[in-house]
């Protein structure tokens, strides 16, 4: 199967996720949150890098679990303005 390139939208959110994840992990190692969600540091490093902007649904819900962030909360933190417009008046 052929994968599609990202759109610049989808790199947008990616870097937005990497960027909330490295906020929300605030003092604690990356291999401490990594074990807690069940994850490789390896993926956690290439998530907050934007080097994976579009990881797994569990992946994601993991990581968020283990942070103590709602899904609800990061879809929010990530989505674009323009998305969430877009979404309202759909």
């Amino acid at each position: 199967m052929v994968r599609l390139p990202l759109t610049p939208e989808e790199i947008e959110r990616g870097q937005r996720l990497g960027a909330l994840l490295r906020l929300a992990r605030d003092q604690r190692s990356m291999l401490e949150v990594a074990v807690a969600a069940g994850v490789s540091p390896e993926t956690l490093r290439k998530i907050e890098t934007g080097r994976v902007a579009t990881p797994a649904f569990s992946t994601v819900a993991a990581l968020a679990q283990a942070l103590g962030l709602s899904l609800d909360e990061v879809w929010a933190q990530i989505t674009a303005p323009a998305e969430r417009t877009a979404a309202a008046g759909a």
